[in-house]
């Protein structure tokens, strides 16, 4: 199964689109919809999409693991964004009629400061050894999860820093139907992309862990197949999102046999998000964390239940 590696490509729709100017059903401070036509995006076609791996797309916050003072280590998304007066500029641009002429970015002054720390993302192009902005006007980013970062707080608790081990949740090896939390090395998943989804982030769509007891975990990016995808076809997509229980995900990322990645998000096909119980959250799901009894940490509450069985994720509880 090929996963997404520290590329952290922008990867394009399987449908071609188009943008409509009215506000974002994803994105509060977009003022625009990116929206699927029935056409299928040539880039897909050309890399056999029909003949990829389908994926479920997670709702979470993007995460990186990369070295970090010679170890493995949990590295957060930070775009770095233009300050006030450069946005202002770059919004106005983007209104006038000859936007298609490019827009010069100082990167030095433009945009806001980040940590010492923060390194691009590997596809930001760079122009006499500074990051070039991508279409939005962003850099992608990360930065080294450091436990006494507050605003970093839900990524450090899935993370055990002394034995360098993450909290993951994915297919378990007997039974990919069946999901499995365990703690995994950080060395083991050294340049992958991951999702961290839980309590905290954005929304809890998948219903996990509560506000006394807070429950998130990372997910490798490409992980969770989708069981029985439909075609990609845009019709039968619709109807999949919205009849088939396994539809009930945020999208699809396919995995084509040459490396290239397309998905389709349900706000592409005019779809809501959450819509009802997610497929995800309604799957089985065992523990297998052992070991960690010391303290009132993340990984102590799943020691607790090692070997536990549950028959839907978000039934996943610890008793307080």
């Amino acid at each position: 199964m090929r996963r997404l590696g520290s590329v952290q490509q922008k990867i394009p729709c399987v449908f071609l689109t188009e943008v409509k100017e009215e506000q974002s059903r994803k994105r509060d401070c977009q003022q625009f919809q990116v929206v699927a036509t029935e056409n299928v995006n040539p880039v897909a076609l050309e890399a056999d999409v029909d003949c990829a791996l389908a994926t479920e797309k997670l709702d979470g916050t993007c995460c990186y693991v990369t070295l970090y003072k010679g170890r493995a280590h949990l590295w957060a998304r930070l775009d770095r964004k233009a300050n006030k007066q450069a946005e202002k500029r770059f919004r106005k641009h983007q209104r006038s009629p000859h936007s298609g002429k490019g827009f010069t970015w100082n990167v030095e002054e433009d945009f806001k400061t980040v940590p010492e720390t923060w390194i691009p993302a590997h596809r930001v192009k760079h122009h006499n050894g500074l990051p070039v902005p991508d279409e939005h006007g962003h850099i992608p980013g990360w930065v080294p999860v450091e436990k006494d970062n507050k605003q970093y707080c839900w990524h450090a608790s899935v993370v055990d820093c002394d034995v360098r081990a993450a909290l993951v949740l994915g297919p378990c090896a007997e039974d990919e139907d069946v999901l499995e939390v365990a703690a995994v090395q950080l060395a083991d998943l050294l340049e992958q992309t991951l999702e961290l989804i839980g309590t905290n982030v954005n929304g809890n769509p998948y219903g996990l862990g509560s506000k006394q007891q807070p429950v998130h975990c990372l997910v490798s990016h490409g992980s969770v197949p989708i069981r029985n995808p439909p075609p990609v076809d845009f019709q039968q997509l619709c109807s999949w999102f919205q009849e088939s229980p396994e539809g009930r995900v945020e999208g699809i990322v396919w995995h084509c046999n040459d490396g290239t990645l397309v998905k389709v998000h349900r706000h592409h096909l005019g779809l809501r998000w959450p819509d009802g119980e997610t497929s995800l959250a309604e799957r089985a799901a065992v523990v297998r964390v052992g070991g960690y009894n010391s303290s009132k940490d993340l990984f102590s509450f799943f020691s607790v239940l090692n070997g536990h069985r549950f028959s839907r994720l978000r039934d996943v509880k610890f008793a307080l």
